[in-house]
Parts: C-alpha cells; sequence; structure tokens
C-alpha cells in the first residue's frame, strides 16, 4: 500500500490539466456515489463495533479491485489533523469525514483520480474525478467499479425506491455529479449572478470552492444535480452537461465581450496579478486565489509564451492551502507565517515566468487567442 507521502509526492492526474483537454472553463468533473450495506446501521446511528464490522467487510473489498492497485488506505484514526485537512482541500474526503475517527478510512489510488470514504455519512461513498468536462467519463468509471463491489458486498437497495442512503435527499440514485468551473470573464462582467441563478432555478445546486457551505474563490464555482430521485443517472448527466456547456458558452462570450471592449481592463488585471504574485513577499490565500485566477484568464487569453502557465496555476490552488503549507513546513503555522510561505512558494513556481505579451490582445476575426482551444 501507498505512503501518505507518496501520495502527495506527484500531483494527481486532474490538478494539472492545462490547454488543448478542455479545462479552460471546466476545470474539472466529479462524480460520488452513496452506497449502504444491506441490514447494517448507518454509520450515523451505528455504534463502534457496527462501524468497525461494516469498515472491516468494506475496505478489503475496495482495496482488491484491479483500480485500487498499490492505493492509499488509511483508518481515519491514524492521520494527523493536518494530514486530514490535506485530503480535503485535494477534494479526496468530506469535512465530514475529516472529522471521523476510529472506524472510518479512506482509500486513493495512485492518480487521485478515485477516492473511497467508508464509513462516513454512509458505509461507502466513492467518487471519480477528472479534469475538463468528463462527467460521463468519470461516471463510467464508478459503475464498473460499483459493479465489481456488488459482487461481495449485498448493497442495500428498494425496488421502489432505489439505493438507501442516511440522508432522504440521496435516496435514489445516490448520484451527485459536478463539475467546477472557472468563471472570470463571467464575474469581471458581472454577469456571474443572474447566470447562476439561472441555473439554480433549474434545479442544479451552485455551490463554492470547497462544496456546501463554502464560497467562491478564485472566480470558481461547482454545479452539481440537486435531484437523486425520480431521475436515472444517465437522464440527471445529461441535463448537468447541457446546463454546464451553457455555461461554458456564457463563459467564453462573456471573456470575447471584455476583449473587444475593454481590453486595457483585461490587460491591467492580468499584469497587476502577475507583479504581485510574482513580487510578494507575504499574501494571504483570499488574495492569492484571486490573483491566480487573473493570471489564469491571461494564459488563457493567450497572453503568456509559456504554456505551462495554466497547469502551475491549477497546481498552485490546492498548494498554497493551509494544510498543504503546514505540511511543507513540518509544522504549525500561524496566519502571518502561512502568508508568508505561501508568497515564497509562489515567487518559486513564477520565477522564470515572463511578463504577459501586451500587445497579443487583439480581437482575431470576433475571437480572442487561444478561443480556437476550445472548440
Amino acid at each position: 500500500m501507498m505512503r501518505f507521502k507518496t501520495l502527495l509526492k506527484h500531483p494527481a492526474d486532474w490538478m494539472s490539466g492545462g490547454k488543448g483537454d478542455g479545462s479552460s472553463v471546466v476545470v474539472t468533473s466529479r462524480v460520488r456515489l452513496a452506497r449502504n450495506i444491506e441490514a447494517k446501521p448507518f454509520p450515523g446511528w451505528a455504534d463502534k463495533s457496527n462501524r468497525i464490522d461494516v469498515l472491516n467487510s468494506v475496505r478489503p473489498a475496495v482495496e482488491g479491485l484491479s483500480e485500487m492497485k498499490d492505493a492509499f488506505s488509511q483508518s481515519l484514526d491514524e492521520l494527523t489533523s493536518v494530514q486530514k485537512q490535506v485530503l480535503v482541500e485535494r477534494h479526496l474526503i468530506s469535512r465530514e469525514q475529516a472529522a471521523r475517527g476510529e472506524g472510518s478510512a479512506t482509500i486513493v489510488n495512485r492518480k487521485q483520480t478515485y477516492s473511497f470514504m467508508v464509513n462516513e455519512e454512509d458505509h461507502l461513498r466513492m467518487q471519480a474525478i477528472r479534469s475538463g468536462l468528463k462527467i460521463r467519463e468519470a461516471h463510467e468509471g464508478l459503475v464498473k467499479i460499483e459493479d465489481k463491489l456488488s459482487e461481495s458486498l449485498p448493497l442495500a437497495f428498494d425496488t421502489r425506491l432505489g439505493y438507501l442512503t442516511a440522508c432522504p435527499t440521496n435516496v435514489g440514485t445516490g448520484m451527485r455529479a459536478s463539475a467546477m468551473l472557472h468563471l472570470p470573464g463571467l464575474v469581471l462582467s458581472d454577469e456571474a449572478g443572474p447566470t447562476l441563478q439561472g441555473v439554480a432555478r433549474m434545479r442544479f445546486a451552485v455551490r463554492g470552492f470547497f462544496g456546501e457551505g463554502t464560497e467562491s474563490l478564485g472566480n470558481l464555482f461547482q454545479i452539481s444535480n440537486q435531484s437523486t430521485l425520480g431521475e436515472s443517472e444517465d437522464e440527471i448527466i445529461t441535463r448537468l452537461e447541457r446546463v454546464i456547456g451553457d455555461v461554458e458558452t456564457y463563459e467564453l462570450n462573456a471573456r470575447q465581450r471584455l476583449v473587444e471592449k475593454d481590453p486595457d481592463m483585461i490587460l491591467d488585471r492580468v499584469g497587476r496579478a502577475y507583479g504581485v504574485l510574482k513580487y510578494s513577499y507575504t499574501i494571504a490565500s483570499k488574495e492569492a486565489l484571486n490573483l491566480l485566477s487573473l493570471l489564469r484568464l491571461g494564459a488563457e487569453l493567450g497572453l503568456f509564451e509559456d504554456d505551462g502557465v495554466l497547469r502551475t496555476c491549477d497546481l498552485l490552488l490546492m498548494d498554497i492551502q493551509p494544510a498543504h503549507l503546514q505540511l511543507h513546513a513540518g509544522r504549525k503555522l500561524d496566519a502571518g507565517l502561512r502568508d508568508a510561505i505561501r508568497a515564497e512558494i509562489i515567487r518559486g513556481r513564477l520565477q522564470s515566468l515572463q511578463p504577459p505579451a501586451i500587445g497579443k490582445l487583439k480581437p482575431d476575426n470576433g475571437g480572442y487567442p487561444g478561443e480556437r482551444d476550445h472548440e
């Protein structure tokens, strides 16, 4: 089995997207399935012995999957609070799972494209995450895994209601499908509010960077299905893909209008973000994420010669989070020290990055540099 240090040594596949993979607007796609073991009390009602009993049956079944060869598998009570928070920051476990202890475990494959939470709110929550708009691909991978697990694990299923879950809002498919979208064009145009309100009226949830109850940081928004009962998994995904495709089009159009009508504002925002990030010696998390969003926008508009800017920005989104910084430093850090180390890491990553090529921001046949990459 893989160690925690090995898990973090290499970035996850979905964290290192870039031009050409469709991740300009849709950064990641994620599908989560909630499943429970038949005739076993849900984790919230189970005593310690019940939770351990479920863990002892579910964990080896997951570890035995071919997709999870040499995976990271750890009981939550064997992880430090910082290690748990790092997994939260990487979207591999939930904040609720991080609060669990004995009788709960997490299992993550080497590429961090599959992760499993045992005894969170449900007995088993399995997740697939991909770079770009690949909701269907993520779902298909999970379905194959579920089919294998169902051969050895009796899953709680009702012929009328569907999969039974601890929370009634998950009954039915037990599926949450979502995408993380980067929407700086809509935000700068003051169009994000109306657009996302329209999405919400279509029975989709709009959340922040770390999901439910969190704010949007770095102009990143999660869009996911709300209903799990009364529709098939395929129908939910089809509706979600359509909505996300519409929002992606709105975002690309907003960027194009900004380039055509107010290029100086774009150049000023990207240029200031480049200067602050490259030369700051202390910077708070929220400011850094918002400036990285602008740097990412500049890369998407073709303002940087270096093709690795998108990948650098995406990796920094995780590496400058509080728990990652404490793990990097090997000790607990107060806010001031975190801000200083965050700035140091960003300066190091951007050391060789040349200033944005101001002359490149010119509308081209009704479009902008880089737009063809998303066709």
